[in-house]
């Protein structure tokens, strides 16, 4: 794979780290782009002798980057028409909460007319600021990531880590994280049993998790 083409095969994880920024007023891209300066920077100095994923490495680049964007570009503005919303997404989100369960984007967009794109942008800018204090390549965000995203990136991180794996051991994964089977279901297509597979299962993914660490 060439360089061009690993990085456009990589470039899902800069839309998934870019889409956390939405709605803090820099334009999403000026984000992407950011990101994507990240992510060639990563490709280039990534060193592949020291075991780690390419993910694993990527993430806190590409973020370094999109927080640099936000350093230079100073106090980040809020647009009044996003201001607005903001304070009625707040508000429908206590009038739904009286049912007991906290309202997903889907029901807030219906609920105030918009789509989920605007009520996505409206939950995001009356979340707690991003905080950048820490140097680009430790500490967390004080940034709360959607589900969606974290599985999109550990899915990334998987596949990287995916390549050392044997046939038999990387056709398991494929079945379970991939295709979404069920250890008894993953037994059955490769003449195992359901503990066989459990157990296969719990050794590959410690052996994975110490690459990625």
């Amino acid at each position: 794979m060439t360089r061009d083409e690993f990085i456009a095969a990589n470039i899902p994880l800069v839309h998934s780290l870019a889409n956390r920024f939405r709605g803090r007023g820099i334009d999403y891209e000026e984000l992407f782009s950011a990101g994507s300066l990240g992510l060639v920077k990563a490709y280039d100095n990534f060193d592949q002798s020291r075991g780690l994923c390419f993910s694993t490495y990527a993430v806190p680049v590409i973020l370094g980057e999109i927080r640099r964007l936000f350093r230079d570009g100073g106090t980040v503005k809020m647009s009044r028409a996003l201001k607005e919303l903001s304070l009625k997404a707040q508000r429908a989100r206590e009038e739904l909460l009286k049912s007991g369960n906290e309202p997903t984007i889907s029901e807030l967009a219906e609920y105030l007319g918009v789509s989920r794109e605007e009520a996505a942008e409206a939950v995001q800018a009356s979340a707690p600021p991003v905080s950048l204090t820490e140097p680009d390549e430790g500490g967390e965000l004080d940034l709360p990531a959607p589900n969606e995203e974290n599985a999109l990136i550990d899915k990334l991180a998987l596949r990287q880590c995916m390549e050392k794996l044997t046939p038999d051991d990387r056709t398991l994964i494929v079945l379970r994280y991939f295709r979404e089977k069920t250890q008894t279901e993953v037994a059955q297509i490769m003449g195992l049993s359901q503990v066989q597979v459990s157990r296969r299962e719990k050794k590959i993914l410690n052996e994975m998790r110490l690459q990625m660490t």
